[in-house]
């Protein structure tokens, strides 16, 4: 996200989505290289695990999410997997887990099963082309691994193919390059809904997405 577009941001942070917000990733040809990355990235599966910089600074970011998504998923077994799921392939990818969560919250409400009208499913609102595309037929866009996987892999194809402006890479996203509405919103909920300091002390084990999320966000 770069400083022309910190000002719409900070206005989205009284906004919150009462819904889902679905867009639909466009499809379009990849080269066999990046065809080939992205299969090697949606491929391996090892259990997730939280990725902080000490235990205890894993417990406090877990036990915080939690509490405040507990309205959105009661059962706690199903809000731990959850969070551990988002943050590992968060961090695996490059990306803030607060962002992803934002993301989540504006594309699917938290719905597991939510598919839009364009046919987008799960939490990340995923195209299924993808799983033909870089995927294997039997990869299931409704089981939580999965669906997080996908989704923070395109999210980051998306970062990359736009040098690291969060701001047009979320407009790709969602199927709306070059409109403020959607990177707008999810900004705004990963600013004042999910935002997240680590103990001061950790503070500089901070991945880069994560930097570079808050430091633009901050000017």
């Amino acid at each position: 996200m770069r400083a022309r577009h910190v000002g719409i941001v900070l206005a989205a942070l009284l906004l919150a989505p009462a819904g889902a917000h679905a867009g639909a990733q466009v499809e379009e040809a990849l080269s066999a290289s990046v065809q080939n990355s992205l299969h090697r990235a949606v491929s391996d599966f090892p259990a997730p695990r939280l990725m902080f910089a000490t235990e205890g600074e894993g417990r406090a970011w877990l036990a915080d999410m939690a509490s405040r998504l507990v309205k959105k998923m009661p059962d706690w077994p199903t809000r731990r997997d959850f969070l551990i799921t988002v943050q590992y392939e968060a961090s695996r990818a490059g990306l803030d887990p607060q962002l992803v969560l934002g993301l989540i919250e504006y594309e699917s409400n938290f719905r597991k099963f939510a598919v839009s009208g364009a046919g987008a499913r799960g939490y990340m609102q995923v195209m299924p082309f993808w799983v033909n595309n870089i995927g294997n037929a039997d990869q299931d866009l409704f089981h939580l691994r999965t669906n997080l996987r996908y989704g923070c892999t395109v999210l980051r194809y998306y970062l990359g193919r736009e040098n690291g402006d969060y701001f047009r890479a979320l407009g790709r996203y969602n199927g709306s390059l070059g409109q403020a509405d959607y990177p707008t919103h999810v900004i705004g909920l990963m600013l004042s809904k999910w935002r997240w300091d680590p103990p001061k002390e950790s503070a500089a084990s901070a991945g880069p997405a994560t930097a570079a999320v808050g430091a633009s966000a901050a000017k």
